[in-house]
């Protein structure tokens, strides 16, 4: 029997949406984390993400914010698009056998004038079952809580405290930090 060979990752691909910049910061510390872990990075906003083959990165890293617990338009069409490319070319299969090598990540930001996270772990759940079709291992969601922009009600008095300042240079190095160590861990 041949030992078990993990193979490095090398490429990742991430493709973000973010209205107010939360989800961009949270974007660009993934960025520095895999860059760290000797990755090369391409990252993209999903209108510029539209003509790339996810099958040519080793990580796929796809991210939004949490719009009233579900993806903002923007990214749910994009993932509709690319779920129906890869149907017509023959890339969704039943039973939804792993494509080896092939990896994904989500992100999710979110506030807390509701419930909080119960609101975004829908969103993380959805994004996710794009790759489990397509056969790509997901190896984390990461729920990133966020100022809410626009509403100091919203930011101070729901759920989850004081948002204000948020994501922080705090949370935003422990996103880098999980990134380049995830890229360590066999699947």
């Amino acid at each position: 029997m041949k030992p078990f060979e993990f193979k490095k990752m090398e490429t990742a691909l991430i493709i973000y949406w973010s209205k107010t910049g939360n989800t961009e910061k949270v974007a660009n510390a993934i960025k520095l984390g895999l860059e760290e872990a000797n990755l090369h990075v391409t990252i993209k906003k999903p209108e510029e993400a539209e003509n790339l083959d996810w099958f040519d990165y080793d990580l796929i890293c796809v991210g939004c914010p949490s719009h009233s617990w579900h993806p903002p338009e923007q990214m749910t069409n994009f993932l509709k698009k690319k779920f129906n490319y890869y149907r017509e070319n023959g890339k969704i299969r039943l039973g939804a056998p792993k494509v080896g090598g092939k990896k994904a990540i989500v992100f999710v930001t979110y506030s807390g004038p509701h419930t909080g996270i119960a609101e975004a772990t829908p969103v993380g759940k959805d994004i996710g079952q794009y790759f489990e079709h397509i056969g790509f291992t997901v190896l984390a969601e990461w729920y990133v809580l966020s100022e809410f922009r626009g509403s100091k009600e919203s930011n101070t008095q729901g759920r989850l405290g004081d948002l204000r300042g948020k994501p922080t240079a705090e949370q935003l190095q422990g996103v880098k930090d999980d990134a380049k160590r995830i890229c360590k861990t066999p699947e």
